[in-house]
């Protein structure tokens, strides 16, 4: 139905849905149909005259009469001849197109959308062109279509008309009268095709600074399609006849249905017409990724529809295309109880298998048939998308539509889609049926489940005809439907198990293994890359296949090679059986601290919001090296840091000077935190050791010799400390926090240690303090569970050092940067690198709330950065060199950056 709410021609009975498929409409003449109803006098009927590519199609202008549409395959006779009753002592009568045919199809007859009447017999046909000298060029063109109709081989046909309709293009251009300014530049030329529901119509395109134009060769349905530049949104490649060839654009951001597909000759003029469109885009399509819209999606910043719609868009998908029609999920199990009970797991279907695999007993049938077959084998002999499918629901609103693709015939009454739960029923029990549904309905627009054209679409065995689709019980009427499947599918239920339906059919059980041991394996061909058409050199063999691909369905783009996350939901349980125990990633039950937790949060949320209004407050230049590390007293009074100058320096907010400078040895100091209570302040050394420092007696108080290499990190947790070294390790150690402050010494007590294949520069646990991440100089990333000391995860995720990496405050996903400059978001429940953000240089250092990240880059510059679009909200000068360090208080209020200009600086945002 996207597809149909384009500009309607209600007055116009002709379309090109009248042609067969892959046939062509070349031009349209003004004609008379000469015939002989009456044998006292010959009737005279006006109309257009149509030559296609493999048959004439007359349309009369009076609509009670029906179009005649003759297959050039079946005339004995085309020529030119003149009117019959020639007399010498008359008038000279202008030639006529004299046809004769043994079949003739009726169509439309009254203005009525039925099944095409055909007439098997010789009849002559007797046409006059108004413009009477074109006749003997049209009986040309005729003749020669009408020798590639007849040709034996199939491909020899398609060559030929192919041939045909390439010399008519060379031999016109684009019309430039067609351009909207005077002013405008063209930048380049080419031919190509306007794709539509099973229609393509040849024609040029010309792109301008300021349109992009199309111009059918036939002039149907308009003269020129244009689209201003500056108003197109999204731009898509496709892949058109499993070929790279198409171009899909819109004009807005969440409509369906697109404003022009184009389908090119060649695969250069796609490239070059799709990259010259994307400079006009504010937001390039590169930004727009799989990964990008699962992280909005798994946030519930998209709802569930719009994400399926976006990853239709991504794998192909297109309402253009019926072969890869968008692909939606029954999602509903019930359809016979009066009431529907969303809050019963039992109402939905089984989202984490195939259609195929829901009831076991086809099944066990199906295996038995897979086992014994020869190589390619499959387990499914149909697919779940399909043109035929996406019609047999669309019918009753697309009835031109079907009548196209069935030859003028619609299917049998009892084959209908007469009832949802019949048609469920039937997927579940069908040896062959295996359909999944389609985003009409989860729309708002219910039309396609009722008859209002009225059409007779034929009676089923009872005798009852073919009328609106029978609902079950639990709705009261079509748009109650509806409206009760939106609510299903953006359910608890659905929301927590979405993403194992994503996995089979736009992820990593899409093929291989994992798909057979999913039980979701289709015929070969339905894959991308599953045959190489061009590789085949016989033409009839090459469009037997194409033809065969194209009817029997596409599987989407695979758009996942691991497992997808899930979504973070307001009620999240058991989502991993891993030993990261579930309270890891859920919310945590309200507390009587409850009132007070939301007002931090708010003014959490306030401070991020206004994080683009940072204010520089004061900088001061402390060290006589690059700053490497930050702590921070609760009251804020003291600020501690460290530096490659080897030195721990307080910095007092009270007098506005230094106060104390400590060196514990020659080497540089890493890192530095604060121990609970503000009594000890502990530090990391490149000599390998752990100092810890009294803030109340000024000295050094303990040494931890922990490493055999320079120790890049620290974090403490729950009367832990864990450390990172250049040694490959990263160890835990216990140590009692009110110990070390009473200046008690303490045994540090190894309690873990995590081995790595280089050395590690960057750790972050957890909130909870159950997960630990790690990030190497190689550019490795590690998730550990930290109750076990066993692994979780572990990706190459940058292609050089990762400089820091931090837990989301839901624990849900990790952001680390690195040499590679970039920002990368991985996904703590899968270990799926989920999003990849490119920065114009390093950044070294971060906060983030999870949605938005300030970041300190290479050059000495802060940046804001709005991770649901990957853009950079505001960029703020702030150190002469690399930013290396940065703090946030707990309420996110205040910020200190250091950098290897030996400058502290302090932030805040304005609100």
């Amino acid at each position: 139905m996207a597809f149909i709410r384009k500009k309607e021609r209600s007055k116009e009975r002709f379309s090109l849905l009248l042609l067969d498929l892959e046939e062509y409409y070349f031009e349209q003449h003004t004609a008379y149909q000469l015939t002989n109803r009456c044998p006292s006098q010959k009737s005279k009927f006006r109309g257009s005259f149509k030559v296609c590519s493999k048959s004439v199609i007359f349309e009369p202008e009076d609509a009670s009469e029906p179009i005649l549409k003759i297959p050039l395959k079946d005339c004995r006779r085309i020529e030119a001849t003149e009117d019959n009753e020639r007399n010498p002592f008359t008038e000279s009568k202008p030639p006529c197109i004299s046809m004769e045919s043994r079949q003739v199809y009726l169509i439309k007859d009254g203005s009525v959308v039925a099944p095409y009447k055909i007439e098997r017999r010789d009849q002559d046909f007797l046409f006059q062109l108004e413009i009477s000298r074109k006749t003997e060029d049209v009986v040309q063109t005729l003749l020669q279509l009408h020798r590639a109709s007849c040709l034996d081989k199939l491909g020899d046909q398609t060559a030929m008309i192919a041939a045909i309709l390439q010399s008519r293009l060379a031999r016109t251009s684009f019309d430039k009268n067609s351009f909207q300014s005077v002013t405008e530049r063209p930048h380049m030329e080419c031919e190509a095709e306007m794709i539509s529901p099973l229609v393509t119509n040849p024609g040029h395109v010309c792109i301008t600074d300021q349109n992009l134009y199309f111009q059918p060769l036939n002039g149907y349905p308009d003269s020129a399609v244009q689209i201003g530049l500056h108003s197109v949104r999204r731009i898509y490649k496709r892949r058109h006849g499993l070929r790279p060839l198409g171009l899909e654009v819109f004009c807005s951001e969440t409509d369906l249905c697109s404003d022009i597909y184009l389908k090119f000759y060649n695969t250069k003029d796609r490239d070059e017409l799709y990259y010259y469109i994307a400079t006009f885009l504010e937001n390039h399509m590169a930004e727009h990724t799989a990964e990008s819209y699962m992280l909005q999606w798994q946030k519930g910043h998209i709802s569930n529809y719009q994400y399926m719609l976006h990853l239709n868009n991504l794998a192909d998908r297109s309402v253009n295309d019926l072969s890869q029609y968008p692909v939606f999920p029954w999602v509903v199990s019930d359809y016979s109880s009066p009431r529907l009970d969303m809050m019963n797991p039992a109402s939905f279907r089984d989202l984490s298998k195939p259609i195929g695999a829901l009831n076991t007993e086809r099944l066990e049938r199906l295996l038995a048939r897979y086992r014994d077959m020869p190589e390619p084998c499959f387990m499914y002999g149909s697919h779940y998308s399909s043109p035929g499918y996406v019609l047999f629901y669309l019918v009753r609103v697309a009835p031109e539509h079907m009548l196209c693709l069935q030859n003028g015939r619609y299917d049998h009454a009892d084959r209908m889609f007469n009832s949802i739960a019949e048609t469920w029923k039937n997927c579940l029990e069908g040896a062959t049926d295996f359909k999944e549904l389609i985003p009409e309905f989860y729309g708002k627009d219910a039309s396609f489940l009722q008859n209002e054209l009225s059409l007779n679409l034929g009676k089923r065995q009872g005798g009852c005809s073919v009328g609106d689709v029978v609902l079950p019980p639990w709705a009261a009427d079509a748009e109650d439907f509806l409206e009760k499947l939106r609510g299903a599918l953006e359910s608890q239920y659905v929301s927590e198990h979405l993403h194992e339906w994503i996995d089979l059919v736009f992820g990593y059980k899409q093929k291989g293994s994992e798909a057979i041991a999913a039980h979701n394996v289709f015929h070969p061909l339905t894959y991308e890359g599953g045959i190489d058409c061009d590789s085949i050199e016989d033409p009839d063999q090459k469009i037997a296949m194409l033809t065969q691909i194209l009817e029997f369905g596409q599987t989407p783009r695979q758009l996942f090679t691991t497992a997808h996350p899930q979504r973070i939901t307001p009620k999240f349980h058991n989502v991993s059986t891993a030993t990261t125990s579930s309270s890891e990633l859920s919310p945590l039950s309200p507390s009587e601290d409850s009132s007070f937790e939301d007002l931090t949060e708010e003014s959490k949320k306030l401070a991020w919001s206004n994080m683009s209004k940072l204010s520089l407050q004061s900088s001061h230049k402390i060290h006589k090296e690059a700053v490497t590390g930050i702590a921070v007293t609760r009251s804020g009074a003291a600020i501690f840091s460290t530096s490659q100058d080897s030195t721990l320096k307080m910095f007092s907010m009270d007098t506005n000077a230094l106060q104390r400078s400590v060196s514990f040895s020659n080497m540089a100091l890493s890192s530095c935190l604060m121990l609970p209570e503000d009594q000890t302040v502990v530090c990391s050394s490149w000599d390998n050791n752990v100092y810890f420092y009294s803030v109340a007696f000024g000295r050094r108080q303990d040494t931890l010799m922990g490493h055999d290499d320079a120790i890049s990190q620290m974090c403490w947790k729950d009367e832990q400390l864990y450390t990172a070294s250049w040694d490959s390790t990263v160890k835990v150690w216990r140590c009692v926090a009110a110990d070390i402050n009473r200046n008690k010494r303490s045994q540090f007590e190894l309690v873990a240690e995590f081995e790595h294949d280089a050395g590690v520069n960057t750790i972050a646990v957890s909130p909870a303090g159950t997960l630990l991440a790690s990030g190497t100089k190689d550019g490795t990333l590690s998730v550990w569970d930290v109750g076990s000391s066993s692994i979780l995860h572990q990706l190459n995720c940058h292609s050089g050092k990762i400089h820091q990496m931090s837990f989301s405050p839901d624990s849900r996903h990790i952001l680390s940067v690195g040499e590679d400059s970039s920002l990368k978001v991985t996904d703590v429940q899968t270990g799926m690198l989920i999003s990849t953000i490119p920065a114009e240089e390093e950044q070294r250092c971060f906060c983030w709330d999870g949605n938005t990240v300030l970041s300190g880059g290479q050059s000495g510059d802060l940046r804001v950065w709005d991770l649901l679009t990957s853009k950079v909200t505001q960029k703020l000068p702030a150190h002469t060199g690399a930013v290396t360090v940065m703090w946030m208080s707990e309420q996110c209020s205040t910020v200190i950056t250091g950098g290897e200009d030996k400058q502290i600086m302090l932030w805040r945002p304005q609100y």
